[in-house]
């Protein structure tokens, strides 16, 4: 497989994890701040193991990442790549 043809499936793995309308809510979530699960799960009013479940994707996915502080992970996205790809795709949706 050619790099190219490795990078696109890569790419399309990443828009497929993306296309998650509560991933999607999430990543919107940490554009303004990082969060913990507890204030995520309050804020879409959805249970905290659905909301966890939802961040290991985004964090193997390397999306987002946390910071411990005691018993409590923040979560943050990982950098401003994925702040500009969210950003663009609203920009994209909202030109019509």
């Amino acid at each position: 497989m050619s790099d190219k043809q490795e990078s696109l499936l890569k790419l399309a793995e990443l828009f497929k994890i993306l296309g998650d309308p509560t991933r999607l809510k999430i990543v919107e979530l940490l554009l303004e701040n990082e969060m913990c699960v507890n204030h995520i799960a309050e804020t879409m009013g959805m249970g905290q193991s659905a909301i966890s479940h939802q961040l290991r994707v985004l964090r193997q996915a390397r999306l987002v990442t946390y910071r411990k502080d005691g018993k409590t992970a923040y979560y943050s996205l990982n950098d401003d790549h994925v702040e500009c790809l969210v950003r663009m795709g609203m920009e994209h949706v909202a030109h019509q």
